[in-house]
C-alpha cells in the first residue's frame, strides 16, 4: 500500500531516496527530457528551488515515488503550474502514481496556481496518459518529434491540462 505524505519542507534524509528515483526515470530516458543525472548536491538544490515537493512512501517507510511543483512560466503566466513525477521501479503499479498526482493537484491549488500543465508527456507513456484522462486533464495536442528516445529516434509528445 503507498501513502503520501508530503511537506513544504522534506527532511535531508530524504534526498538520497529522491535522488536515486528521479535518476531511475532520467536513466530510462522515455519520460523526462533531463539526460543528466542528479548528485546528493545538485539534488539538494534542485529539491529545494521547487515551489513543493510532495514524496509517496509505503506502509513500511521506504519512498515510492515524488513529485515536483513549480510555475510553468513568469508574470502574465505564472499562475500555470508544471510538475514532473517520478515513480521507483519497485513501487510501479501500486498506486503510487495517482497518490502523488492527486495530492500535486491540492498543492498546487494551495500554492495559488489556476491551471497544471504537463508540457511533454511522452506517446508511448500510456500509462501516465490513462492517469491523467482519468483525473480530468484534457489534451492539448501533439508535438510532433518533440522528445528524443534513448535510440535517436524522435516520438510525439503530447501536452495536457487540468483547472484547478
Amino acid at each position: 500500500n503507498v501513502l503520501v505524505a508530503g511537506s513544504a519542507v522534506y527532511k535531508a534524509e530524504d534526498i538520497p531516496a529522491m535522488v536515486d528515483i528521479w535518476n531511475e526515470v532520467v536513466e530510462d530516458g522515455v519520460a523526462f527530457p533531463q539526460e543528466t543525472p542528479l548528485d546528493k548536491t545538485s539534488g539538494k538544490e534542485f529539491f529545494a528551488a521547487q515551489t513543493y515537493c510532495g514524496v509517496a512512501v509505503t506502509d513500511s517507510g521506504e519512498t515510492a515515488g515524488l513529485y515536483i511543483l513549480h510555475p510553468n512560466n513568469v508574470g502574465r503566466c505564472g499562475h500555470i503550474a508544471n510538475a514532473s513525477y517520478a515513480v521507483a521501479r519497485s513501487a510501479r503499479g501500486m498506486g503510487a502514481g495517482k497518490k502523488l498526482v492527486t495530492d500535486c493537484l491540492a498543492e498546487a491549488k494551495a500554492h495559488g496556481f489556476r491551471i497544471l500543465q504537463f508540457n511533454a508527456v511522452v506517446d508511448s507513456n500510456t500509462v501516465a496518459r490513462k492517469l491523467y484522462e482519468s483525473l480530468g486533464f484534457e489534451q492539448l495536442g501533439v508535438i510532433k518529434g518533440g522528445f528524443r528516445m534513448p535510440s535517436g529516434e524522435y516520438e510525439n509528445i503530447c501536452p495536457y491540462y487540468i483547472t484547478l
